[in-house]
């Protein structure tokens, strides 16, 4: 059987580089999405702080 030589890479190896950046990739995104769900996640469970209330002028002049 002949191999095929792409560029001087047999269809082996360049499958294999495909294969390995597409793990790469995939693996890239996980850790992405992970990572933002983690930072939102640890946002939403902080306690919200007590916003003063703004005193109107009316309020002031009572």
């Amino acid at each position: 059987m002949s191999d095929v030589v792409v560029a001087g890479l047999t269809l082996n190896n360049v499958l294999a580089i495909l294969a390995a950046s597409l793990l790469m990739f995939v693996s890239g995104g996980v850790i992405y999405l992970s990572t933002v769900e983690w930072r939102d996640r640890r946002r939403r469970q902080q306690p919200v702080a007590a916003v003063p209330k703004v005193r109107t002028k009316a309020k002031a002049l009572r």
